[in-house]
């Protein structure tokens, strides 16, 4: 929920030509989203919470997206300064990053709710350097009931948009490679053609 809030405040930072929509739409849509989404998963109305917490992340989704293309092809009118592209730019591949990480956790292993159920995290669309380890090492190093929670997955969201790669973390599932080269895409687009092209203005 937190990152998803912080994904549409980034909104903010875009120059008008290039949002979407509104300041406030996004940030209203989350937590419309999101809020009521809380509410579910505390009365156990999980699969109600899951429904809106997708929704939430696909609409911001299509509007990074929209901003992205909006960028792209406003690139070459040169109407937007080199501080608004290099602005834009950072703002993009922050919500790059937060976004795709916010789709790794609810997707992985059936999401945090049914990853929740297991004792220990041991199946899945990523490989984690802790399912490797023995279960005696493991217990050793008090790992016996090592879940993945969202910073691991901001972590891997994070690699995906600098190394372009999963570093210390394989990808096990077609879903998951589809969706880590989308992120890739974006965040080339967003650092190698308009990042590049603002500095070179500069």
């Amino acid at each position: 929920m937190v990152a998803l809030l912080a994904v549409s405040a980034l909104f903010y930072a875009l120059p008008p030509a290039l949002k979407v929509g509104p300041d406030w739409l996004f940030v209203l849509l989350v937590a419309a989203l999101t809020v009521p989404g809380v509410v579910f998963h505390s009365m156990r109305h999980l699969n109600l919470a899951r429904v809106l917490g997708h929704t939430a992340s696909s609409v911001l989704t299509l509007a990074m997206i929209g901003s992205l293309w909006l960028l792209v092809s406003r690139l070459p009118l040169h109407k937007e300064s080199p501080s608004e592209l290099l602005r834009a730019a950072t703002a993009l591949w922050v919500c790059n990053v937060l976004i795709f990480a916010s789709w790794y956790w609810r997707l992985d292993a059936g999401g945090p709710h049914q990853r929740d159920l297991s004792v220990c995290h041991t199946d899945g669309a990523f490989l984690f350097p802790q399912m490797t380890l023995s279960r005696e090492l493991r217990i050793e190093m008090e790992e016996d009931d090592w879940k993945p929670g969202f910073m691991d997955y901001l972590f891997l969201a994070f690699n995906t948009s600098t190394a372009f790669s999963p570093t210390d973390v394989p990808v096990l599932s077609r879903w998951a490679k589809g969706l880590m080269m989308i992120q890739a895409i974006i965040s080339l687009a967003t650092i190698a053609l308009l990042a590049a092209r603002a500095v070179n203005i500069l």
